[in-house]
């Protein structure tokens, strides 16, 4: 800055210069040619150069009170040219040539000439203006001096609309008072004498110091000093007119207004530049505060499920047996009301999760933000490996009940039998122990000796027919073993007894043979007819013993052909019955034969027959008892039929809708596919189409909803296959929640794709652009590209990949291109396309989305807020400090943006720090880079 003390020093008066210093010519030259011609006006009219007097005076020492100084004869102050260099240093921030040190006129017209250098530097053109003039105390010259500055320094830049300086000004003050009634600003003169243009201009930009509907046009000099008041006081203008001399002057000095207007404008424009700057800081603050928000519901949700999960697998992974099947088919009715209640809203969750993850990192994109990393273990891959482990985990518990439930009913089955059959072959064993080890051969006669070893040999012949049935008691109670019964412990104890008592029995018979052989030489005979009689009593006995257990016997069938096979069987059996009832009646005809030779040959029976306890009463009775049991038996098998019929029934009606909904399944999952690959029409047409596709879908719900009834009776009635589908529940569901999953997550990507458009602003044309080239190398119609296929596409976009630029491909196709490229010895960047393809593919999956692809098309044709945006908006609003206080954001942005940034703003450390500033430069780089606020 000029040292204009230092510079007052006394000097011997020399000669003067007559240069005046002007050099160069320019646009605002030219306009200083319009404005006024200073060689022509031999005088200015007085009541004018008292009003730029008194006006330009003001703005001077407006300036020059930033030096500490000011100026009270403006024609006689600047004659040394130290106080024009200083002015000229204030209004500019540069520095001028090192005044010269003396009071002699050559040193004041080489200071002045300094001056006017100066400003013809800075392209403004001098008309007759020298220094000589302005050292001699020229008031015409000095005043258009002055002018001239406050032109190039205050009016020049002022411009709206690509107007000239004075027109710009003149628009901005007519736009500013439009709305104001008795205001009709047409020049910087007549327009403003009555003063309310003044005032207006003031109401516009700070209602508060203006009570406007008061003032009245025909009381000028008061609505004059108001606003000069107003702009003294709290708008830091200094007074630069004067009421009466404007309404007093027929037409008051255009430069004299136009100056004074000119520091409303530079007052009321900082303003706007902060309002501008607040703005764009509160624009890129609620982005971030959404996007927090955002973040914030996606860890909630996510906790939650996995949460869910969590607490879920545990309970499908608890495989403990119950011991019954009422306590197993309770099981199955929780996992049904699992499966029906408590999962498929769990399926929208993590359906909605993900597609709240995508439209968030969309977000993120179009702001310029880093991608959203969710928290350890709370990825979307998280989830799905969660979700997996649950369904693996679910589809093993389902098969374990189903599994169990077969197992409890087969032991059940086993048991029942088990204990008829040891209750049979029990009541066999009664007393026989007893009679084994009777020794009435000791005291009996030949003929009893013989009987008894009869007796003896039919009860062998009857104990060897009930080996079978023992051995059939111990293999059950071993399959029981094997199959884990809950009640083993008894059927072991009770089989044990069994088999040890059948092992005495044959001990105790062997001595008996024995015993009875060592007699039987001693007896002669006995009678050849009761024997007869015994020996085929004894067999016909067993097989009406065999048929009414097998007839009785308890069976369990899963198909029709089984319950079929054993009425085939049943239907065997009574066909043998006539052949059986012949065998009766010749058996009864052998124990009469013997009677009537008995009463023939006057014969007294000393009882009944002494080879066998099979009196004709049991044969007869056990036939009675056959011929009942075989219509029960009709009955219970007819009665299985039905339910098997029923069973059938129930099969053939699940697999008739099962072959329904299942291929209508895969066909809309098909067309899904060949939608998101065609997406014809308008982005906003995709997505109403898709909507109401998905609207079709979810229409077809009930056909699920009865397939889960029908599938429900198929479970109560135990029904474990059907050969009349190859479509399962489980395979029904899987597919429908796919279904719902992916026109979900088709619509969310024409939802991105209208997101990115509308923010990145791409034409509809651009965008079927894209999608057409994308859908020509997807080959597959997988919805996504390899990285041969990725590049192919970019060039075929007219993307150079390895300059980082558009190419125009004329009317070439993209494999035309590609041929041109390759013929001419293209190469495409190695270095520039990986770099490509680690944003688009950052996971290194090998494979690039079509929502990627578009994410970076829309990132090389658009531009976005930037960091350094950002940080020149604070600097504005932080009046060009390095740092910023936490008062001025509290006055320049609303309440709650104003706490985030201070809650987050770290203290700025830089050596003009002062108490309290925050650092906001490092905040900004944050919004955009990979710290995390």
């Amino acid at each position: 800055m000029v040292d204009y003390h230092a510079a007052n020093q006394s000097y011997q008066y020399g000669p003067s210069s007559g240069s005046n210093g002007a050099g160069g010519g320019g646009s605002m030259g030219d306009y200083m040619a319009q404005e006024d011609d200073w060689d022509r006006d031999l005088l200015l009219d007085p009541a004018w150069e008292k009003q730029q007097r008194k006006t330009f005076t003001a703005w001077c020492n407006s300036h020059l009170r930033k030096a500490g100084t000011q100026i009270e004869n403006i024609d006689e102050d600047f004659r040394d040219g130290l106080k024009l260099m200083l002015l000229l240093e204030v209004i500019s921030g540069e520095r001028l040539p090192k005044p010269e040190r003396g009071k002699m006129r050559v040193h004041k017209i080489n200071n002045v000439n300094k001056a006017l250098d100066f400003i013809a530097s800075k392209g403004v053109k001098l008309v007759s203006i020298g220094a000589e003039e302005i050292v001699d105390g020229n008031a015409k010259m000095t005043l258009g001096m002055i002018w001239t500055i406050i032109l190039r320094f205050a009016i020049q830049d002022i411009s709206v609309e690509e107007t000239s300086a004075k027109e710009g000004l003149l628009l901005w003050c007519q736009r500013k008072t439009a709305p104001y009634k008795n205001v009709n600003v047409q020049n910087f003169h007549i327009s403003w004498k009555d003063g309310l243009a003044f005032n207006a201009l003031i109401h516009r930009h700070r209602p508060e110091l203006i009570e406007y509907d008061k003032l009245r046009k025909d009381d000028p000099v008061t609505n004059l000093n108001n606003a000069f008041e107003v702009a003294e006081k709290y708008l830091d203008i200094p007074k630069m007119l004067d009421a009466e001399d404007i309404v007093n002057t027929a037409r008051p000095d255009e430069k004299a207004i136009m100056t004074y207007v000119s520091s409303f404008y530079h007052a009321f424009s900082g303003a706007q530049k902060a309002e501008t700057a607040a703005n764009r800081i509160c624009k890129v603050l609620a982005v971030n505060q959404e996007n927090e928000h955002l973040m914030e519901d996606y860890e909630r949700l996510a906790s939650d499920l996995l949460e869910w999960i969590r607490r879920t697998i545990p309970w499908l992974e608890d495989r403990v047996p119950q011991k019954t099947i009422q306590e197993m088919q309770q099981k199955l009715e929780d996992f049904r009301d699992y499966r029906r209640v408590h999962k498929p809203p769990k399926v929208q969750e993590k359906c909605q999760l993900e597609i709240n993850f995508n439209t968030l990192q969309t977000k993120l994109r179009l702001s310029n933000r880093p991608a959203f990393m969710p928290s350890e273990g709370r990825m979307v891959s998280d989830i799905n490996n969660g979700w997996q482990h649950l369904e693996q985990a679910e589809k093993g518990y389902e098969e374990w009940l189903l599994n169990e439930i077969r197992r409890l009913e087969r032991l059940d089955h086993l048991a029942e039998k088990f204990r008829q059959k040891a209750s049979i072959h029990e009541a066999w064993t009664d007393g026989k122990e007893a009679m084994l080890k009777h020794r009435d051969y000791e005291t009996a006669t030949l003929s009893d000796i013989k009987a008894l070893i009869r007796k003896h040999e039919a009860f062998e012949s009857d104990l060897a027919a009930h080996q079978d049935r023992v051995e059939q008691i111990a293999a059950i109670a071993q399959e029981l073993n094997e199959l884990d019964y809950y009640d083993s412990h008894n059927v072991n104890t009770r089989c044990q007894k069994i088999c040890d008592q059948w092992d005495a029995l044959g001990s105790l018979t062997h001595s008996r043979r024995e015993a009875l052989e060592k007699t039987e030489k001693q007896l002669e005979t006995i009678d050849q007819l009761h024997l007869e009689y015994a020996k085929r009593a004894a067999p016909f006995n067993n097989w009406m013993e065999s048929a009414m257990e097998d007839l009785q016997d308890m069976f369990i069938v899963h198909t029709i052909e089984e319950i079929e096979g054993l009425i085939s069987a049943h239907d065997q059996f009574k066909s043998t019955l006539p052949d059986a009832d012949r065998e009766r009646e010749a058996i009864l005809a052998i124990h009469k034969e013997a009677q009537r030779i008995a009463e023939s040959n006057h014969i007294k029976l000393s009882g009944s027959n002494p080879y066998t306890t099979v009196t004709p009463q049991i044969i007869n009775s056990k036939w009675e008892k056959v011929q009942q049991l075989v219509p029960k038996r009709d009955h219970a098998l007819l009665e299985e039929q039905s339910k098997q019929q029923s069973n059938e029934h129930l099969r053939r009606q699940f697999a008739s809708q099962a072959n329904i909904v299942g291929p209508w399944i895969q066909t809309k999952m098909e067309e899904i596919g060949r939608i998101s690959i065609e997406m014809n029409g308008t982005l906003e047409d995709q997505l109403s189409h898709l909507k109401q596709y998905e609207r079709s879908i979810v229409d077809y719900k009930p056909n699920l909803d009865l397939l889960e009834q029908q599938h429900q009776l198929i479970q109560e009635a135990l029904i474990f296959d059907n050969k009349h589908t190859n479509y399962t529940m489980e395979h029904i569901r899987v597919g429908w929640e796919q279904l719902l999953t992916t026109i979900a997550r088709t619509i969310n990507e024409v939802e991105n794709q209208i997101l990115t458009r509308d923010a990145k602003g791409i034409s509809q044309e651009q965008m079927q652009e894209f999608r057409a080239s994308f859908n020509h190398f997807d080959k597959e119609h997988g919805g996504a590209l390899g990285p041969e296929e990725f590049k192919a596409c970019l060039i075929s976009l007219g993307y150079d990949v390895e300059n980082d630029r558009q190419k125009q491909t004329g009317s070439m196709d993209s494999d035309d291109f590609r041929a041109l490229l390759i013929s001419t010895g293209y190469s495409l960047g190695d270095a520039e396309f990986n770099r490509i393809m680690s944003v688009v593919d950052p996971n290194h999956s090998g494979l690039v989305t079509f929502q990627a692809f578009i994410d970076f098309m829309s990132r090389e044709t658009t531009d976005t807020d930037t960091a350094d945006q950002v940080i020149a908006s604070f600097k504005v609003l932080a009046g060009d400090k390095n740092f910023i206080t936490a008062e001025e954001l509290r006055r320049e942005l609303p309440h709650d943006q104003a706490e985030y940034c201070i809650a987050r703003m770290a203290p700025y450390q830089g050596p003009d720090a002062v108490p309290g500033a925050l650092d906001y430069k490092s905040f900004s780089t944050a919004l955009y880079g990979e710290s995390d606020l």
